[in-house]
């Protein structure tokens, strides 16, 4: 990785502390950092980019290395055009430079690539955890204006992370917190453990008490003036990426439901990171903003194909542009999970062992409009895995969401249970999950950009029975190896839920093994099975519907039913009334 050189640039009385990686000949990038960093929350990122492109990096007035306003109106975002406009005439005279902006250094980007003034400059965009002040304003009118309550809770939603907004603005308040109130103590500790920022990295920089303090008065002069009264014409003409990061507390993504609007060639990414996505995720960051870059410099960022354009939209669905594979995706849960996800805007992979009916859901899903691929294959199958692995990567990409469905059910005392039912039931509930996790865990590490795996196991992994002790032992290991898993891919941003229904009206019924009985005598207990469970009415689009919100909000375990609520918490704070129930035979 080079090493950057350094130089100042001056901006009225200002003198910008600027550093600069790389070939001057390269398209240029200028990278603009957030509240309350300085250049250097890009040390992960602007090396990597170098490779390739030339970089610039600068502290904004009042942060760093570069000096300060003398008073709130220095702060105003036209005087912050003038800084951007001051060092892109230095760094690259004459040739349109590509923006980014983290946090507050987005909602000033978003001024440059909006003002008549400075948008000419500017060759793309892309945007990380920092809508326009303008956007955000016209947001609240039209949710204020035609209140729902749908957008009421939006709204509500974004005030509650936006909390600090409020105490920006009281006048010397924050300068007092960063200066004598300790806060510059507490927040590295903070961003480190809440904000998953390695403390190796040079951030906070040691300037942090200053930076905070100054950088109040970028919330006070600005938030309310333009909240109050947008601009009509804060319209982005050049090609725009908006990243967005999942797990932001601070901001909310509903916030730019409205952005095609003022963005019209705008590509929309979503990243399995904390509001710091520069440090968190740099390989990711910077990916991202080198395929954005090489698209508009060869052109096809103006006319991308059908598949792209579905990138490249607007879409607020939850799981636009996201790549979903489900097993046992032919019926059942594992059917009406890969619609669910379908219907937020994720393409669709299928996986059953029965192609018949893997081919109807993928029929079902294109109907509501989703992009689904189908593929016969058997879960217990490790080389058949692998080669569907490589096959989905090379052929659509990698996954983002795995669901681990595959099930099947055996029921019968453990003495009764042949040797044969046992491997049968664990090669398909356990080492299809273990198959599963291990195919596709590997590529979404490496691509470095998260992504979340859920494996369903059973209100059976913690209410042992004295009838399913082969089917509750496949499951309880699914559950361990869940929170085995979890603990293990947390560091790469990749989420992982055990999912663990109850009594749910499924196939499963249909198809379960009862130890020891004749032909005649499962068909009947199968047909009761399914009687009493059709009866209870709980189907699995509901059971779906907490897979995909488990996963949005990146839950560890999730039982869906009654009565799995009951029995996960009876295990933790009476675990002898589930030995006691364990006694009950609870064969139909």
């Amino acid at each position: 990785m080079s090493e950057p050189t350094s130089r100042t640039v001056a901006s009225g009385d200002i003198d910008l502390a600027v550093e600069e990686w790389g070939d001057r000949a390269q398209p240029t990038v200028v990278l603009v950092h957030g509240y309350p960093d300085t250049k250097a929350v890009w040390s992960q990122v602007a090396p990597r980019l170098a490779e390739r492109i030339h970089v610039v990096a600068y502290d904004v007035r009042g942060a760093g290395a570069s000096t300060a306003p003398a008073d709130l109106d220095g702060y105003d975002l036209e005087r912050l055009t003038d800084d951007l406009l001051a060092v892109v005439d230095a760094v690259s005279p004459g040739r349109p430079v590509h923006l980014v902006g983290h946090d507050w250094g987005s909602v000033q980007s978003w001024e440059f690539a909006t003002a008549a003034r400075s948008r000419d400059r500017i060759a793309s965009y892309t945007t990380i955890s920092g809508p326009s002040l303008d956007h955000v304003g016209h947001w609240v009118r039209a949710r204020t204006r035609r209140p729902t309550p749908r957008s009421l809770a939006r709204l509500l939603g974004q005030a509650r992370r936006s909390w600090y907004v409020a105490a920006m603005r009281i006048p010397g308040g924050a300068e007092r917190a960063w200066r004598k109130g300790g806060l510059a103590k507490r927040f590295p500790e903070f961003v480190h453990r809440a904000e998953r920022v390695p403390g190796d990295l040079g951030h906070p920089a040691p300037t942090l008490a200053e930076d905070g303090a100054n950088g109040a008065k970028l919330y006070r002069r600005n938030v309310g003036r333009r909240l109050s009264a947008p601009r009509a014409d804060a319209v982005a003409p050049m090609p725009v990426q908006l990243i967005v990061p999942t797990r932001d507390r601070y901001l909310s993504a509903h916030l730019y439901d409205d952005l095609d609007r003022w963005a019209p060639n705008l590509r929309r990414r979503q990243l399995a990171s904390h509001h710091w996505a520069p440090l968190e995720q740099p390989g990711a960051v910077t990916r991202w903003i080198t395929e954005h870059i090489d698209d508009v410099e060869s052109g096809h960022h103006a006319s991308p194909d059908a598949a792209a354009r579905r990138t490249f939209a607007g879409d607020a669905r939850a799981f636009a542009g996201r790549l979903v594979l489900v097993t046992g995706a032919g019926s059942g849960i594992g059917r009406q999970t890969a619609l669910a996800f379908a219907a937020e805007g994720a393409a669709v992979v299928l996986v059953d062992r029965d192609g018949s009916s893997v081919a109807e859901t993928a029929v079902l899903a294109e109907r509501i409009g989703a992009t689904a691929r189908p593929f016969t294959v058997d879960v217990t199958d490790a080389a058949a895995m692998d080669d569907l692995a490589e096959r989905v990567v090379a052929e659509i990409g990698v996954v983002d969401v795995l669901v681990n469905n595959a099930g099947i059910g055996v029921a019968g005392t453990f003495l009764d249970t042949p040797l044969e039912d046992w491997h049968r039931v664990i090669d398909v509930n356990l080492f299809g999950v273990i198959h599963g996790c291990r195919s596709f865990a590997r590529p979404m590490v490496d691509r470095g950009e998260g992504g979340h795996i859920v494996n369903v196991a059973s209100a059976a992994a913690f209410q042992p029975s004295k009838v399913l002790p082969a089917y509750s032992a496949s499951k309880a290991a699914v559950l361990c190896l869940s929170e085995c898993l979890r603990a293990e891919l947390a560091d790469s941003g990749i989420g992982v839920t055990c999912i663990c229904p109850g009594i749910v009206d499924t196939n499963i019924t249909r198809t379960t093994t009862f130890v020891g009985k004749t032909a005649e005598e499962q068909a009947e207990l199968r047909g009761e099975a399914a009687r009493l469970y059709g009866r209870r009415g709980y189907g699995p689009e509901k059971v779906a519907a907490r897979i995909v919100a488990a996963v949005r909000k990146d839950r560890a375990v999730v039982p869906v039913t009654p009565e799995a609520s009951a029995a996960h918490i009876a295990s933790k704070v009476a675990p002898g009334l589930l030995r006691r129930l364990a006694r009950v035979d609870l064969t139909p």
